[in-house]
């Protein structure tokens, strides 16, 4: 890789010092206020340190900790690889994860969504991979067809590779300026934000899978991948078994979306999937923490659609804990709660907890939902009897419970 000039170099070098006293110091895991260093001091340094890598950017409303978690796991088969492994998905983020491995080859970066146009203008990265797009956070974030319509404007003329899953008409459209795309077929479980057509404004008809617009020549691709129940159907017609070890239809979707950027690096889906099925848990998701003969397994729902698949994946044999902030990383504004059917959890013991468990309960009780409120997650827990327990947490709620148990990873 071409040397850094030196003023990028010792940014990157205070950088790194910043993000280890953070650590040391128990403030944070460093992997923003290293960023932000940096940053003061070179206001190009992002683009300085990407240069020379091959780099993917992974963006969605939900699963882009775990898909880049898992396209880093594959490509570590190829060589070391720079990532954003706890989510700090902003530019900051980034500069702080490839400061961590400057001379790592390969880079894996989770993108929030609004910031894919900038980031891909500064880093030039040969692939991006676009999974979904739902209301999350909108009092921050804003429409999400503005956000498609800002992929789309920053795809334009670029020579980078997508990876997109063509099952989102919103994520379709705003991959279809792309100069080359590859189309995966990963599902799509909610649907309640695409059912207009994002070119003109009609209506969407849906069968299965495949989706076209009453009024215009908007349609549904034609997809190379294709995620097929537990398997992956390459572009070659083999079909391939994931046997992952993280749980549930998104992981499998994200799995797929992974095996299909590793072979745009190169790298075959048979040296790519043993390595996707060694990753067991993502930042603390799935993970399952111990405390007085309870063993508690840590679920992370930010919006609607999260909460949908995180109810995909609990047991609906155990009891469950639900957990809800209203912080800055959160969003404010708790209505999305009523878009999010709970009735699935009647008949099993629901408990509450959270800065806004008021507002979840008022949620619950509207939906005829029994429940117990608890002051916090330690009370909830000590509620249950000895044994397992799931628990339902959005962003600040969950690092809260982490950081309670020692930030399990």
């Amino acid at each position: 890789m071409t040397q850094l000039p030196l003023r990028a170099q010792l940014a990157s070098a205070l950088g790194r010092s910043a993000a280890t006293l953070s650590r040391m110091t128990g403030r944070g895991d460093g992997s923003v206020i290293g960023g932000r260093v940096g940053l003061m001091l070179e206001p190009d340094l992002l683009r300085q340190l990407a240069r020379d890598r091959r780099l993917a950017l992974i963006s969605a409303t939900n699963g882009k900790t775990t898909t880049t978690r898992l396209i880093t796991s594959a490509l570590l088969e190829m060589g070391e690889v720079a990532t954003n492994a706890f989510g700090a998905n902003m530019p900051a983020g980034h500069v702080s994860a490839l400061s961590q491995h400057k001379d790592a080859p390969y880079g894996v970066l989770e993108v929030d969504e609004k910031y894919l146009p900038e980031v891909l203008d500064t880093t030039g990265a040969g692939v991006v991979c676009l999974m979904n797009l739902s209301r999350d956070q909108m009092d921050r974030a804003a429409e999400i067809w503005l956000l498609a319509q800002k992929w789309r404007r920053a795809l334009s003329g670029k020579p980078t590779h997508v990876i997109a899953n063509c099952d989102d008409p919103l994520v379709t459209w705003g991959a279809s300026t792309a100069a080359k795309v590859t189309w995966v077929s990963g599902g799509q479980r909610w649907k309640e934000d695409s059912w207009c057509c994002p070119e003109c404004g009609g209506p969407l008809d849906r069968k299965d899978r495949h989706w076209a617009c009453r009024e215009c020549t908007f349609h549904r691709p034609e997809p190379q991948w294709i995620l097929d129940d537990d398997a992956v159907i390459d572009p070659r017609g083999q079909r391939w078994v994931l046997d992952i070890q993280l749980p549930g239809a998104a992981n499998r979707s994200n799995a797929a979306m992974a095996l299909a950027v590793a072979e745009a690096f190169g790298l075959p889906v048979e040296r790519a999937l043993p390595r996707l099925r060694e990753v067991t848990s993502v930042a603390g998701r799935y993970t399952t923490v111990e405390r007085d003969g309870r063993h508690a397994r840590l679920l992370l729902a930010k919006n609607p659609a999260g909460w949908l698949e995180a109810f995909d994946v609990a047991d609906p044999a155990l009891p469950i804990i639900l957990s809800v902030n209203a912080q800055g990383p959160d969003g404010r504004d708790t209505s999305w709660l009523w878009d999010v059917d709970y009735r699935i959890l009647r008949g099993r013991p629901v408990f509450v907890t959270g800065e806004r468990r008021l507002d979840l309960a008022l949620r619950l009780d509207v939906a005829d939902v029994p429940f117990a409120l608890a002051e916090t997650f330690s009370e909830a827990l000590a509620a249950q009897p000895p044994g397992r327990v799931d628990v339902i947490a959005n962003y600040t709620a969950f690092q809260q419970i982490r950081s309670e148990f020692g930030r399990a990873v």
